[in-house]
C-alpha cells in the first residue's frame, strides 16, 4: 500500500530549498511514497520545482499567527487524504497543530516548544551530532536513532528550458554575452549585505570584461538595488521585483555564475548548480551553507564574525566593508578562465 507523507514546510526561501534532500531520502527509502508538502504560498513555488513532490497545500497563515478556526479548517480539508506520517520541520508548536487537528497517526519532529502531546514520534536534537540544519531536516526522514549517510543528497530545483526562454523574452533579456547575476537583499538585515558601493564597483569591472550584470531581488531589494544601479550605471539591469519567486528561479538557471548575499536566493542559486559566491560576514556558513560543491564561501575574517547581529553592533561593519571587489573579482575570473 503506497504510503502519503506530509510534510509541514519552513517560510524562509533557503530553508525551504534545503528541504529537498529529505524528500530525496524519502523516496530513495520508499519510491511509492506520496509527498506532500505544506508551506506559505511565498515559498510554496519551489516545491513544484522539487520532482519529489506530489502536492503542494497552501498554508495561509502569517509569521506568528494563532488563528485557530483557520487552522482547525484546513485540518479538516487535509483528514480525507489519511496521510500516514507528518514530518514537521519548524520548531514552532503551532506547526504541529494541523497534523494533530487532522488526525494523522504518526506526527515526527524535534522536542521544542511545548510540542508534547501534538508530536508523538518527537526527537531529541543533539546539535553537536546534528551542526547543519540539512542533516537535521534529513534525520527526520529516518528512523528514530538512524544513523545518517555520510554523503546526504545535495538540493536541486528543476529549471525547463521553455520556461526560461518565454521569460527571457517577456523581460526583453538575452543571456548572451554571458551574464553574471547579482542577488544583494538579505531578508534578516543589513549585517549580512555587501555594501552597494563594492556590488557597483564589481559591476562596472564585469562590464569592462563584456559581462552582463543582472540585479535579482523581491520588490522590497529594490531599496538595496537602487543604489547599485545609481553607483554602477549602465553596467548592471535592475530586475528587482520584476519577477515571481518561481521565475527567479528560471532567470538564476540562464546565468553563468552568481555573487550573493548568505540569503534564500544564494541557496537557490546552489540548487540550480550554477557557480555560487556566496558573501558572509555577520553570518557563518557551518549552520546553512550553500550546498554544492561549485559554491565558494567569500569572507573578511575579522575576530568579531559571526556575531549574527542585524546591524553591526561595532558600528564598523569591517566583515563586509573591508571585503573588496578586487577579492572577489579574481575568483570571478579564476573560474571563467577555467582556474
Amino acid at each position: 500500500m503506497t504510503e502519503r507523507v506530509l510534510v509541514v514546510a519552513p517560510s524562509w526561501v533557503g530553508d525551504m530549498v534545503m528541504t529537498q534532500p529529505m524528500l530525496s531520502l524519502i523516496k530513495a527509502r520508499a519510491p511509492d511514497t506520496l509527498i506532500d508538502v505544506l508551506a506559505p504560498s511565498w515559498v510554496l513555488p519551489l516545491a513544484a520545482r522539487m520532482p519529489e513532490v506530489n502536492e503542494g497545500v497552501s498554508s495561509p497563515f502569517r509569521h506568528g499567527e494563532f488563528a485557530f478556526g483557520e487552522r482547525r479548517r484546513l485540518a479538516r480539508d487535509l483528514a480525507p487524504t489519511r496521510y500516514d506520517q507528518a514530518i514537521v520541520l519548524p520548531n514552532a508548536w503551532k506547526s504541529a497543530l494541523v497534523p494533530w487537528l487532522a488526525g494523522i497517526p504518526r506526527r515526527t519532529g524535534w522536542i521544542g516548544e511545548f510540542r508534547h502531546g501534538l508530536l508523538n514520534d518527537a526527537r531529541k536534537l543533539d546539535p553537536k551530532q546534528l551542526p547543519r540544519m540539512v542533516q537535521r531536516f534529513c534525520a527526520l526522514a529516518l528512523e528514530r536513532d538512524a544513523v545518517l549517510p555520510s554523503q546526504l543528497p545535495v538540493p536541486r530545483l528543476r529549471s525547463d528550458p521553455a520556461q526560461r526562454a518565454a521569460l527571457l523574452e517577456r523581460l526583453g533579456l538575452k543571456a548572451d554575452p554571458p551574464v553574471v547575476c547579482f542577488c544583494p537583499g538579505a531578508e534578516y538585515g543589513p549585517a549580512k549585505r555587501w555594501p552597494a558601493e563594492h556590488f557597483a564597483t564589481l559591476a562596472r569591472a564585469l562590464a569592462e570584461r563584456g559581462l552582463q550584470v543582472w540585479l535579482v531581488g523581491s520588490a522590497r531589494d529594490r531599496e538595496v538595488t537602487a543604489p547599485i544601479v545609481a553607483a554602477a550605471g549602465s553596467a548592471c539591469r535592475d530586475l528587482a521585483g520584476a519577477t515571481s519567486l518561481d521565475e527567479a528561479v528560471d532567470l538564476i538557471a540562464t546565468t553563468a555564475l552568481v555573487v550573493t548575499n548568505d540569503s534564500g536566493l544564494m541557496h537557490v542559486a546552489a540548487a540550480l548548480d550554477r557557480p555560487t559566491f556566496a558573501l558572509f560576514g555577520s553570518s557563518s556558513p557551518d549552520f546553512t551553507p550553500p550546498l554544492s560543491d561549485r559554491a565558494r564561501i567569500v569572507r573578511n575574517a575579522v575576530p568579531c564574525s559571526p556575531c549574527f547581529q542585524r546591524e553591526c553592533p561595532l558600528g564598523h561593519f569591517d566583515c563586509m566593508r573591508k571585503l573588496q571587489p578586487a577579492t572577489v573579482l579574481a575568483q570571478i575570473e579564476a573560474i571563467l578562465h577555467g582556474a
